[in-house]
């Protein structure tokens, strides 16, 4: 009989797979004899598909570069609307004080340009406190308990946020992850940022980066929000824009 794939050097054999689908491989190849399971479940293979890709990393990081692999095709931001292009949809757990939540078009009055050219709105608060939040389902956006509870990936939060020249504001941010009955597992929360009046309207970019957070956490809770300090009717608050919640491979 003809000699089958098993007869075939192993590096040959690591260049066959990694052209295969990555889901393929860990759900079909990985099932097929001994050896198939210990290239899928082995670095060479992933550093290849990385490679192949442009998916940079330190060959010297010894974590699992499969999880690596993984969760750099998956990067992106799992914040929807997150710049009022679609008005409040997604947002929910709204507190409209004042006269409520408002999207504008930047800069807006008194206002300026945002530093990337891709957001085009923003929302602003009013002249009480304004919040709204979204929750975010790990597991619905792919992200499986295992990976979760073992490799704990970086979870990195950012939000940006302005005020107008002629008004002073309050901002305010709070990430929470919660655990499957959400519990809370760890919780980030900023302090009351006062932008006072006569300010110069720039915005300015708030981060965290969750890590060694434990095992459990489901779910990823943001809330972000805040009010004028004039209490002037309309919309004379604090602006946001660009959330992102994104977890890093």
């Amino acid at each position: 009989p003809a000699p089958g794939m098993e007869s075939l050097p192993e590096a040959v054999l690591i260049r066959i797979l990694a052209s295969i689908p990555a889901v393929d491989l860990v759900l079909v190849c990985r099932l097929v004899c001994c050896q198939w399971k210990n290239l899928v479940d082995g670095a060479e293979l992933w550093i290849l598909k990385c490679q192949q890709e442009g998916l940079a990393r330190a060959e010297s990081d010894e974590e699992n570069w499969q999880n690596f692999y993984f969760l750099s095709k998956k990067r992106k931001n799992l914040i929807k609307n997150p710049c009022g292009e679609e008005d409040l949809e997604h947002w929910g757990e709204v507190e409209n004080g004042g006269d409520g939540w408002k999207v504008e078009e930047l800069p807006g009055d008194f206002g300026k340009e945002f530093p990337s050219e891709e957001v085009h709105k923003y929302f602003v608060t009013s002249y009480e406190w304004c919040r709204k939040a979204q929750v975010i389902d790990l597991r619905a956006e792919g992200y499986w308990e295992e990976l979760m509870d073992t490799t704990q990936p970086k979870i990195m939060v950012r939000d940006w946020y302005a005020g107008r020249r002629d008004a002073g504001c309050l901002y305010e941010l709070c990430v929470k992850l919660l655990s499957e009955n959400e519990d809370v597992l760890a919780e980030y929360k900023s302090e009351t940022v006062t932008i006072p009046e006569d300010n110069d309207a720039s915005w300015t970019e708030i981060s965290h980066t969750f890590s060694s957070y434990g095992p459990g956490v489901r779910f990823v809770r943001f809330e972000h929000g805040g009010q004028d300090t004039l209490f002037w009717k309309g919309w004379y608050g604090v602006r946001v824009t660009n959330s992102s919640v994104t977890v890093e491979p």
